[in-house]
């Protein structure tokens, strides 16, 4: 984690561990939504520290940890849409075992599960390892707090990906279908949602390449693989920016220079 990092971040987390800290909801569980790049990680990480330091039992998961194991996604790719070997979109995560392990976690010693994105793939459970219980789950996610869009929505293809490889809008409608069906008993169950709202694509772009240069030089994808990949995510990207922040208990404002702009704070009913 940079010292300019945690610089940006710190005082957010901060005063997010003193707010949790001093709710009545125990176990708490605190989401963390946002884009590739957005700063997810860097929050939780600070988050956790912080609970720690006020005496608090914390663990950080991360949303990425529960995608299907690739050979279940070779099958969803052969059996119902080739795009669904790609990780990341609600229908390529095992969400009833998210449900399991947060409910587990805040009373008895859990394993948490473990995705290798090098290998694409989950680790063997043997290599999971073990947390809890703990008093508050941060957990963080690219699409935490999303909705599903309209039908109307649909039609139209955001991108080169969308009008090329879903050409009848299949792929898109089964995600759609995935994030109303499965997804939405998951997100009722937090305590908080943090959005962190990027300014747009572009950025998403950006700041998910520079992440890419960070990874070993054997994983990281070409420009134009990095491209392709986050073509998969900007249908639902675009429409959170859109919507989540009216639903949002906390929306951090970033940026384009990938600052915090400014803190919006749900007004109370």
């Amino acid at each position: 984690m940079s010292t300019a990092a945690q610089i940006t971040w710190s005082p957010l987390a901060g005063s997010l561990a003193l707010e949790i800290a001093g709710s009545a909801s125990r176990p708490a569980y605190i989401a963390i939504a946002g884009a590739q790049g957005s700063g997810k990680t860097t929050l939780a990480r600070l988050l956790n520290d912080e609970l720690r330091r006020l005496g608090m039992r914390a663990v950080v998961c991360s949303l990425d940890d529960f995608y299907l194991e690739r050979a279940r996604r070779v099958v969803l790719s052969q059996t119902v849409h080739p795009l669904l070997i790609t990780r990341g979109v609600p229908g390529t995560h095992d969400v009833d075992l998210c449900r399991r392990v947060l409910d587990r976690v805040t009373r008895v010693p859990t394993s948490m599960p473990q995705f290798d994105k090098g290998l694409d793939d989950r680790l063997d459970p043997s290599r999971w390892p073990l947390a809890g219980p703990v008093d508050v789950v941060i957990i963080e996610g690219w699409c935490l707090g999303a909705r599903a869009q309209s039908a109307a929505d649909l039609v139209a293809p955001v991108n080169e990906l969308e009008r090329d490889e879903d050409r009848d809008g299949r792929w898109r409608c089964l995600v759609n279908d995935a994030l109303a069906l499965h997804y939405q008993a998951l997100f009722a169950r937090f305590d908080k949602l943090v959005f962190l709202q990027v300014p747009g694509i572009d950025a998403v772009r950006r700041w998910r390449a520079e992440q890419e240069t960070e990874l070993p030089r054997n994983q990281r994808m070409t420009a134009a693989q990095l491209q392709r990949f986050i073509a998969h995510y900007e249908r639902l990207t675009t429409w959170m920016i859109e919507d989540v922040p009216s639903r949002a208990d906390l929306t951090v404002v970033l940026d384009d220079a990938h600052r915090i702009e400014r803190l919006v704070t749900k007004p109370a009913l």
